[in-house]
């Protein structure tokens, strides 16, 4: 309904409203518009469910099934205890981030003053209903899409509808406009009034206005993304090793002339054993520690499993407004009648009465009120830290009446007394400040203002406005005694010269781009400013970037008109994106994936919403963020800082060299392990270690351990190293390089442990010998990729305390099928032990150079994931540990 188009009589009646507003009994039977923006209630249940639908629970559900047929009835129960766990912590976790976005989506509830039968009364915007008549003040935020029947001086600040950084002047006059932004009747749900107040009826609640229509987008499907890829890889590739193991261990005992029931059995516990079934709580537990560190620094991630997808982020759009720039008007510079304009801080006597008179027009600030209007703020702000004042150019100046700003004049203009007279001193839109100057003021003369001079100094307000400035210009007069100031008054004044006030970028924007495009991350400015404003910004922020000498700057409008195949061959080459709408971003986020970019996308305002969601990583900005952004994102940031982002990204960053060196030692063991089972049963005929003690193993090794190596604070490595990290690299080749070393070094160490303790004693306390080499072996690897780490050495050593127990304690070692051990025998073992690490310690770097050249010598390395050599910049989380290429 095009409600901006119609008088207001007959949108109240098209509603059926009246100014008095509705009676509680007609609301009530309209019923509740409600906001739907908030998510549902996650269930520890639903949680629960969702965290075993991971590539390796239906693995271990069949491997249960098979140990429990072959009579492994407690082996098929610890299998199903770990997977449980692993399910049961993630969930908890999930439901707790949830709460939280449901107290954040509580703290944001918006209120409205509405009359209801004459009189105002104070209830929640969901309680709202078209036809309503609600009142709006300064700092109000607009509880619904409303049509103005009244105002008065109204500004409103739609950045967070539609990218406007500038307050936006409100009219209840008809208006023909296709655009939101031109829309001067109506104001939006979501954004916030500036200055003025209003009268307005509702015209739409919930999914019928505007932020609910945006939010009904961002609901849609979003792309799969997620470990879980990877996890699956692993899962493939351990399949086959299991069954080749199993059978090989089944063959063995035939030609051994073991019992087929006995061959099946140890076959069976190997394969269910041999699957390492901490994998998915070790990929979950990463990504936990990884939010909880986040949580501390004010950003809070709505799925854990954003946090490997930052990791592979190679793409980030984000809105100007909040998250380049303060989101608030301060002075920039000031300029007199000739050409030159000075920055605010450095300004010439000349400038600084320009300035003072400016200061004068504007209202008297008071320390209990702040003033209505940004600008006024700004040129009161602005005075103070040049340290001007109002006497200025004017001695012994005593205000005296005054014309406040209204739409309809766009000026305020001050009379006072100084000790030469009155004095007159205006400041407004320059359009209608040079209309009524008669004369210019240059240096010390004052020279006649015709109709040229006036043009040419509107020119030059038009050339200061296209650089992302709002121009005001200042002019002055003197009165005569008796004099009433009026509108009819103010005219014959003398120019002065102009104001600039912008929205300032903050200070740490440039550095953290800069890192960001170090780290492999192409960043994007999407404005809905103005191309010249949006230019100047991006030069400010990419200042510090080497390799963008200038920035590449196009408009919407120029996206319109190129198709998808243009658009995608265009999109790497440019850094700014104006007067860019809902339906751009939404098209720009497309078009990166298309051409396999991992796109993350940050926004405050329902217009981000649709993008939000549909990118790979949606991140919300907490402060300023609308219902429907915070509902559609992954990630919500509190400060709307983008350093804060940037942290986001390197915890990304980080995780993924983590869970590579965390794999490393859990699939690396447990290769280990299957091949010197293996290599034994091929040797004997049986299995030197039963599926109950290689469950030992992967319990005294994956859930303490390598855990802790998972979830360490990333310290102590710089940040050139993670510029390896990624998906392609983390767990491509590397981790193939580390896992196998790590099987070579824990198999070997348990082959020269059984071997030696075969010679000197039977079987079982050979097993027993074998049992205490592997557990160990993976230790001191755990420990040589941990280094001092609290955790890793807490982990470490308490999983050495437990084995030496189940192994000395009778009873427990029976269960585990193992033997208590004399000094001889541990002798054998810590030998064993030492030779295999020391082994691994020389061979390793040489092993991981190899590794590291032909990932270098692969310029395509990253085609099948976009984040290959992508990596991280200084920052918070500058220093990170890129796991056991450098420990070992």
């Amino acid at each position: 309904m095009p409600w901006h188009l119609m008088p207001p009589e007959r949108v109240l009646e098209k509603l059926g409203g009246r100014e008095a507003g509705l009676t509680a009994q007609e609301a009530a039977a309209r019923g509740g518009g409600g906001r739907g923006g908030e998510p549902a209630r996650l269930t520890l249940a639903a949680a629960f469910a969702e965290e075993l639908a991971n590539p390796l629970t239906p693995v271990l559900a069949g491997g249960a099934a098979l140990a429990t047929a072959v009579g492994s009835r407690t082996d098929a129960v610890l299998v199903a205890a770990i997977t449980g766990a692993s399910a049961l912590i993630g969930g908890v976790q999930r439901v707790r981030t949830e709460r939280a976005l449901a107290e954040l989506f509580a703290r944001s509830a918006v209120g409205a003053r509405v009359r209801r039968a004459g009189r105002e009364k104070l209830v929640t915007a969901e309680d709202l209903v078209p036809g309503d008549v609600v009142l709006l003040r300064p700092q109000d935020v607009v509880p619904a899409d409303c049509r103005l029947l009244e105002c008065e001086g109204l500004e409103v600040d739609e950045s967070s509808l539609t990218g406007e950084s500038l307050a936006v002047r409100k009219d209840p006059a008809p208006v023909v406009a296709a655009h939101l932004g031109d829309r001067r009747s109506m104001v939006y749900e979501g954004t916030t009034v500036s200055a003025g107040q209003a009268v307005a009826v509702v015209v739409a609640t919930g999914s019928g206005t505007e932020v609910g229509r945006s939010l009904a987008t961002a609901r849609q499907a979003a792309p799969e993304t997620g470990v879980e890829a990877r996890l699956a890889a692993l899962t493939r590739a351990s399949l086959p090793i299991a069954l080749a193991s199993a059978g090989a261990v089944a063959a063995a005992g035939l030609l051994h002339g073991r019992p087929l029931a006995a061959n099946l059995s140890s076959a069976v516990n190997l394969a269910v054993a041999s699957v390492p079934e901490g994998l998915p709580f070790l990929v979950n537990a990463a990504q936990l520690a990884a939010v909880r560190r986040l949580a501390e620094v004010g950003a809070l991630v709505r799925n854990p499993r954003t946090i490997e997808a930052l990791g592979r982020a190679d793409v980030l759009c984000f809105d100007k407004t909040g998250t380049l720039t303060e989101g608030r008007l301060t002075l920039a510079g000031v300029s007199d009648a000739g050409d030159g304009v000075e920055p605010a801080a450095r300004l010439d006597p000349v400038r600084q009465k320009v300035l003072a008179a400016a200061l004068r027009a504007t209202p008297a600030a008071r320390q209990s009120e702040p003033l209505a209007h940004q600008t006024d703020r700004a040129v009161t702000d602005g005075a103070r830290a040049a340290k001007v004042g109002v006497r200025q150019g004017a001695a012994r100046w005593q205000r005296g009446d005054t014309l406040p700003f209204e739409p309809s004049r766009a000026y305020h203009a001050t009379s006072g007394r100084t000790s030469g007279g009155g004095l007159l001193s205006v400041k407004g839109a320059p359009e209608n400040v040079l209309d009524r100057c008669a004369r210019q003021r240059e240096g010390a003369r004052r020279t006649p203002l015709d109709s040229a001079g006036r043009a040419a100094l509107a020119a030059r307000a038009e050339e200061l406005a296209g650089a992302g400035r709002r121009v005001l210009a200042v002019a002055e007069r003197r009165m005569a005694d008796g004099e009433e100031l009026t509108d009819e008054a103010v005219r014959d004044l003398v120019f002065l010269g102009f104001l600039t006030l912008a929205d300032p970028v903050r200070k740490g924007a440039a550095p953290a781009t800069a890192r960001l495009r170090a780290a492999g991350v192409h960043t994007v400015m999407l404005t809905g400013d103005h191309p010249a404003t949006a230019d100047a910004i991006a030069a400010e922020v990419t200042a510090e970037v080497s390799d963008v000498a200038e920035p590449r700057v196009i408009t919407g409008g120029e996206l319109d008109e190129l198709d998808d195949e243009a658009l995608d061959a265009l999109l790497p080459e440019v850094d700014v994106i104006a007067r860019c709408g809902p339906h751009h971003k939404v098209r720009i986020v497309q078009a990166y994936q298309r051409t396999g970019r991992t796109v993350a996308m940050t926004g405050d305002g329902a217009n981000d919403a649709p993008a939000i969601r549909l990118a790979d990583i949606g991140i919300a900005l907490g402060r300023r963020g609308t219902p429907a952004a915070t509902a559609a994102a992954d990630l919500v940031v509190g400060d709307d800082r983008l350093e804060t982002i940037v942290s986001a990204l390197m915890e990304g960053r980080a995780m993924w060299a983590s869970v590579r060196a965390a794999l490393g030692i859990l699939i690396g063991g447990n290769l280990g392990e299957v091949a010197f089972s293996v290599l034994v049963s091929g040797l004997t005929g049986r299995t030197p270690l039963g599926a109950r003690q290689i469950m030992l193993v992967n319990l005294l090794t994956d859930l303490a351990p390598s855990l802790a190596i998972a979830v360490r604070e990333p310290t102590g490595q710089t940040a050139r190293r993670l510029l390896k990290e990624g998906p392609s690299r983390s767990l491509g080749s590397a981790l193939t390089g580390e896992m196998l070393l790590r099987g070579a070094v824990t198999a070997t160490g348990a082959g020269l442990a059984f071997g030696a303790a075969r010679l000197t004693g039977r079987h079982r306390r050979a097993g027993t010998v074998a049992l205490a080499a592997v557990v160990g072996t993976q230790l001191a690897q755990t420990l040589a990729t941990g280094g001092l780490d609290r955790n890793v050495l807490a982990a470490s050593l308490g999983s050495a305390v437990v084995l030496a127990a189940v192994i000395q304690t009778p009873g427990v070692s029976q269960f585990f099928g193992c033997t208590p051990l004399g000094p001889v025998a541990w002798s054998i073992a810590l030998g064993a032990i030492a030779t295999a690490t020391l082994a691994g310690t020389a061979v390793g770097p040489l092993v991981r150079r190899h590794l590291e050249a032909a990932a270098e010598a692969a310029p395509d390395a990253g085609a099948e994931d976009p984040s290959t050599g992508a990596g991280t910049a200084e920052g918070p989380a500058d220093a990170v540990s890129t796991g056991p290429s450098e420990g070992a």
